[in-house]
C-alpha cells in the first residue's frame, strides 16, 4: 500500500499500474493478483486519507470556533491537496468505482455544510457565504500542486489566509502581515485558447 501512496502523491492515479509494482519490488502480475483494478488499488491506498479526513472534521466540529474550525480544516486539506497529486485527483473529481468514496464524500459534504452554517451563524462568515464556496477555494488551491512542495505549502496558506480573510463577517481589524510570497514556477504554464 505504501508504494501505492508514494507513486500515487508524485505521480497522480494515473500513475501506470508497472510504476507501483516497481515500487513495491513486485511483479505487475502479482500487483493484479492483489488488486484487479486500478479502482480496487487506488480505493485501498487513499482509505487511509479518508479517516485522516475524518478525524480533520471531528477536530473543525469540535473547536469551539467554528471559524477558527473550519479555517484549521481548510488548511490542512489545502496542505494534502499541493503534496499529493493523488489526492487532489480523488478528492477533487472523486473515483466513482469505489463506492465507499462517494459514501464518505457525501458524509464530508454534509459535515462541511454543518461547520459552514454553524460558522455564518456565529457571525464569523459573511450571510452570502455558501459551502459552494469551499471548492471555489480548493479549485484556486490545487492549482499550486505543480509546484514543488516547498513552494507549494506556504503559496497554498497564503492564498488560503487572504481568501478566507474575504470570507469573514467582520473582517480582522489589522490582519497580522503574512510571510512573502514564495517565487513561483511559471514556465509550465500554458496560455489560455483563443476564442473566435
Amino acid at each position: 500500500m505504501e508504494a501505492a501512496r508514494e507513486v500515487f502523491a508524485a505521480r497522480g492515479v494515473d500513475a501506470p499500474m508497472s510504476a507501483v509494482a516497481r515500487r513495491a519490488g513486485v511483479g505487475v502480475a502479482t500487483l493484479y493478483r492483489r488488486f484487479p483494478t486500478r479502482s480496487s488499488l487506488v480505493a485501498a491506498a487513499f482509505d487511509d486519507q479518508l479517516s485522516v479526513c475524518a478525524a480533520a472534521f471531528d477536530e473543525a466540529l469540535a473547536d469551539p470556533d467554528p471559524g477558527h474550525g473550519l479555517y484549521t480544516l481548510l488548511r490542512k486539506v489545502c496542505t494534502t491537496l499541493v503534496t499529493d497529486r493523488g489526492f487532489e485527483t480523488v478528492f477533487m473529481a472523486g473515483f466513482p468505482a469505489s463506492l465507499d468514496y462517494d459514501r464518505e464524500r457525501a458524509c464530508a459534504e454534509e459535515r462541511l455544510t454543518h461547520l459552514v452554517r454553524r460558522a455564518r451563524d456565529a457571525g464569523r462568515l459573511r450571510e452570502d457565504f455558501s459551502p459552494a464556496d469551499i471548492p471555489l477555494l480548493l479549485l484556486a488551491v490545487s492549482g499550486l500542486a505543480s509546484q514543488p512542495p516547498e513552494t507549494a505549502v506556504p503559496a497554498a496558506h497564503r492564498l488560503l489566509t487572504y481568501l478566507f480573510q474575504s470570507f469573514q463577517a467582520v473582517p480582522p481589524p489589522r490582519p497580522a502581515p503574512l510571510p512573502p510570497a514564495p517565487a513561483l514556477d511559471l514556465s509550465g504554464l500554458h496560455r489560455p485558447a483563443e476564442h473566435p
